[in-house]
């Protein structure tokens, strides 16, 4: 299955953070980085962006896994 690559766009839809949020995450290692689409465009895969988002989800809920 190839793996979907969203846009800084479509990450702050999916997460509800803010652009310098995120890169403020990336830069903690707290959350995944860009892949390098072009010498100026960055995407995100979308499966490390979902997983990212079900660990917080379980982190505020309290589950170990």
């Amino acid at each position: 299955m190839a793996d979907n690559i969203l846009r800084l766009r479509d990450v702050k839809a999916r997460t509800g953070l803010s652009r310098s949020s995120i890169y403020a995450f990336i830069a903690a290692s707290t959350f995944p980085a860009p892949v390098k689409l072009s010498a100026r465009s960055v995407g995100w895969i979308e499966r490390e962006v979902d997983a990212w988002i079900e660990l917080r989800i379980r982190t505020c809920r309290g589950q170990s896994s």
